[in-house]
């Protein structure tokens, strides 16, 4: 097929079905076979944090089973009590809190009054429970999470205060606010709540042998999770404003709605939890001090599971991975004995180092 030259076309394109036979579809290169598929799928999950923090705990796992096969007695890592107490207990709680933490390091907020708002939820459900009737105050404790977030999120949205200093500052002001409502002695749950056989008992905390409530409520949470950040449009609106609120703006994306539903989720996680805290110990001393350490650990959960510090990027299996390893380390710690500053050393090391990960393979996608 040729055409007549006319100004500077000097022939014409090929034919379609020239084209077709000559040029390759981004399908073509799509693998065959199972194994190659599995590679090819394996290449969109590394540089997200929960294919490269999955592999080291699986190695540590490993490593504290031999040690355990090895030395029972000394450390009886797999030990049934140790696994129901580590696996279906701790994990449950510092995995949707990380969760929630996450969501928010992706939208690009950070919350460092996570801890002081723990007890002041709790306290709010022991309070309405006594007053009102358990499920009443499971309401309650919800929507407290609910309510403090959204009180931070105003400040630090509409004022402009980084997050950093408007949490801290809040975080003080909802510990004092939970000893002026409940006083300097511990809230404590009606002891019949916790009692097995009890309805609430069995649906926030009841053993039922190789695991607890806990763990049925983390895959519930982990999948509409995973549902609402990578397979829902807000979600991807989250990563967006995250990453870059301004290029967010320009495709007519608000920031402020975003960053204020990403605040409401992380509430409606974290006033979750507190429930599930009391649940497991149903007493809380006001003021936060029990509580603080949430903030350290579920904040480095998430980095550790791959979350950036600068927004626009995890996982939410990364974050539960995150959560499990911390955890099982912990554990591990606890064992063999070591003394407790160990444990805040390995902390502080544990999130400089993966911030440090994650800000190289950030800079290797960049």
């Amino acid at each position: 097929m040729e055409t007549k030259k006319t100004g500077p076309v000097i022939e014409a394109p090929l034919t379609t079905e020239a084209l077709a036979v000559s040029g390759r579809r981004m399908s073509d290169n799509r693998p065959e076979g199972w194994l190659n598929k599995i590679r090819y799928n394996l290449q969109f999950v590394r540089g997200r944090g929960a294919f490269e923090i999955g592999i080291v705990f699986l190695l540590i796992i490993l490593v504290f089973s031999t040690i355990s096969l090895i030395n029972p007695t000394g450390f009886p890592f797999l030990k049934p009590e140790n696994l129901s107490g580590v696996l279906t207990q701790s994990v449950p709680m510092l995995a949707i809190l990380s969760i929630a933490v996450g969501i928010l390091m992706v939208a690009g907020e950070f919350d460092l009054s996570l801890g002081f708002a723990i007890t002041f939820n709790a306290i709010v459900f022991v309070r309405f429970t006594d007053m009102y009737g358990v499920w009443v105050g499971v309401i309650g404790g919800i929507l407290s999470g609910v309510f403090i977030a959204l009180v931070n999120a105003v400040i630090v949205v509409y004022t402009r205060i980084p997050s950093f200093i408007a949490t801290l500052g809040m975080g003080f002001f909802w510990g004092g606010a939970s000893i002026f409502i409940n006083g300097t002695s511990a809230a404590l749950l009606n002891p019949e709540l916790t009692q097995e056989g009890n309805p609430f008992e069995l649906i926030f905390a009841h053993d039922f042998g190789f695991f607890r409530s806990q763990v049925v409520w983390l895959l519930i949470l982990t999948v509409i999770a995973w549902f609402f950040l990578h397979r829902h449009k807000t979600g991807n609106h989250i990563f967006a404003v995250g990453g870059n609120a301004a290029a967010a703006r320009a495709i007519s994306i608000n920031p402020n709605r975003v960053k204020l539903l990403s605040w409401t989720v992380y509430g409606l996680l974290t006033g979750f939890a507190s429930v599930l805290f009391v649940a497991r110990i149903p007493s809380v001393q006001p003021g936060g001090n029990a509580t603080a350490d949430f903030t350290l650990f579920a904040v480095a959960a998430a980095v550790v599971g791959g979350t950036s510090l600068l927004g626009g990027r995890g996982s939410v299996i990364g974050m539960v991975v995150g959560a499990a390893l911390i955890e099982v380390i912990k554990n591990g710690l606890i064992l063999a004995k070591a003394p407790g500053f160990y444990l805040q050393l390995f902390v502080g090391v544990t999130i400089v180092i993966a911030a440090m990960f994650n800000r190289f393979m950030e800079g290797k996608a960049s």
